[in-house]
């Protein structure tokens, strides 16, 4: 069924019933049915339909909904994007090639409603029917494309695992290209309940919208912000990165239940972590952890119904597929059986070679993060003569004064191995993020390889 449908179901059922509330106001699942049918009208008229893609560069977040629904109930194949590209940079990320969905339509304006009957599609197995972009944290964006039962027969698992319901009004406080923040938009509306949508980190209103909010899909550095001033809040979804313990212990005295989960855009979800005991399988989930020529580390593989299909346009990416429908992206982990907590250790390619070790950064992210004064950390490899890498932590300086260096040293002397230990310290006052929320590790490294100012070395 598309997602669409599920709104069409909803506006019959419950059509007062609050559906979105964005930027520039809001909509009632009514209004919302009777838009996305105007839309859908619209881009039928275009001849965009079934195996054609909707690239959707559209800054408000209820716009940006709403061209997705259309995209879908025309049987079309929504693609957001960010809104500050222009159509270069747009034909750069989509390639043209048949294996991007067809020729299709960029919308960089509201879809114009059309009046009409009522539009109805009859989705196929094969259909490719969402795609989102994915940056990791390597900086340039892939689009990747699945199916739609990838997304929409993972919603009811969801939905009993965080306890979200008709009632409940959900907060995402993030933009929509992240597939972390779209993922939540588009089940709240599955499921029948509020999304708040102020379409990027509202520091200014976050308290008020804590007021009403049931739930909240964010990533893990955010999560203190939300503690701070709780209101209603009951549950926090969170994903895009590890979870620090001490964190998820501050949610629980806070009188909110945390569910984090591990997963990759091109994955969809691995593993969840619901009460604090540890990864473990996903519904559908099957996990292998297989190991490599050298080291205590072993690369993730994941065979699951919640799979991407593959890029737009064959774009080379980090997923991989074996003969028997194994996919990994290239995580490590610790050794992992069936039965036991998956212990994550972060992306293989971001390793850290020095001196003969290999240092995973998170790793060594996780022991410094418990630093006072540290309100976020990169770890990278800085080329090194001899070494060929040594690790070079940047830090964000936090709400508090900067901890010393000295502080920050017997930290990692008490926490980390002799190799894992920063030999470099640097400063930054807030760290580039990727558009789900997390530090941007390749932009970090370029741009200490390339001496920016705001960076400083701490002596």
């Amino acid at each position: 069924m598309p997602v669409a449908e599920h709104v069409l179901r909803h506006a019959a059922e419950r059509p007062s019933r609050l559906a979105v509330c964005g930027p520039a106001g809001e909509l009632t699942y009514a209004q919302l049915a009777d838009r996305v049918h105007g839309a859908a009208r619209h881009l039928l008229g275009l001849g965009i339909g079934p195996g054609r893609l909707v690239a959707i560069g559209l800054a408000d977040p209820v716009e940006v909904l709403t061209a997705a629904l259309a995209a879908d109930l025309a049987g079309a194949t929504p693609l957001v994007g960010d809104p500050t590209w222009d159509r270069e940079r747009w034909s750069r990320v989509v390639p043209a090639s048949p294996q991007a969905a067809g020729p299709g339509v960029h919308v960089d304006a509201p879809l114009p409603y059309v009046a009409g009957p009522a539009v109805t599609h009859e989705p196929g197995p094969g259909d490719r029917a969402w795609a989102c972009f994915t940056s990791g944290s390597t900086g340039r964006p892939r689009a990747i494309v699945r199916g739609r039962a990838s997304w929409t027969a993972s919603f009811p698992h969801l939905s009993a695992l965080a306890g979200i319901g008709q009632d409940d009004v959900v907060l995402i406080p993030g933009p929509l290209v992240s597939s972390l923040y779209a993922f939540a938009a588009v089940h709240t509306l599955a499921t029948g309940a509020t999304a708040l949508l102020p379409g990027r980190w509202p520091a200014r209103t976050l308290g008020g919208l804590l007021a009403g909010a049931t739930v909240v899909h964010l990533v893990p550095h955010r999560l203190p912000d939300v503690l701070a001033r709780p209101g209603r809040l009951r549950t926090a979804v969170v994903g895009g990165a590890a979870l620090d313990p001490d964190t998820r212990a501050a949610a629980v005295r806070a009188g909110i239940r945390v569910v984090s989960y591990y997963g990759a855009s091109e994955l969809s979800f691995v593993a969840v972590d619901g009460d604090g005991g540890g990864l473990r399988p996903f519904p559908g989930v099957e996990i292998e952890v297989r190991p490599a020529p050298a080291g205590s580390l072993g690369e993730v593989w994941v065979r699951s119904p919640w799979l991407a299909d593959g890029y737009l346009g064959d774009a080379a990416g980090p997923l991989r597929r074996d003969g028997d429908g194994w996919v990994s992206v290239g995580d490590v982990a610790e050794p992992y059986r069936v039965g036991e907590v998956l212990r994550v250790r972060g992306r293989g390619d971001g390793a850290i070679q020095t001196g003969g070790a290999t240092v995973v950064p998170e790793d060594v992210e996780e022991v410094l993060r418990k630093v006072p004064g540290v309100g976020d950390i990169v770890v990278i490899g800085s080329p090194h003569p001899s070494l060929g890498s040594v690790v070079t932590a940047v830090i964000e300086a936090g709400r508090a004064e900067l901890p010393p260096r000295a502080l920050l040293e017997a930290m990692a002397r008490g926490g980390l191995d002799a190799a894992q230990r920063p030999r470099r310290w640097y400063a930054v006052p807030s760290l580039p993020r990727t558009q789900a929320g997390k530090p941007a590790r390749a932009l970090v490294a370029a741009r200490l390889a390339g001496g920016d100012p705001d960076i400083r070395r701490l002596t």
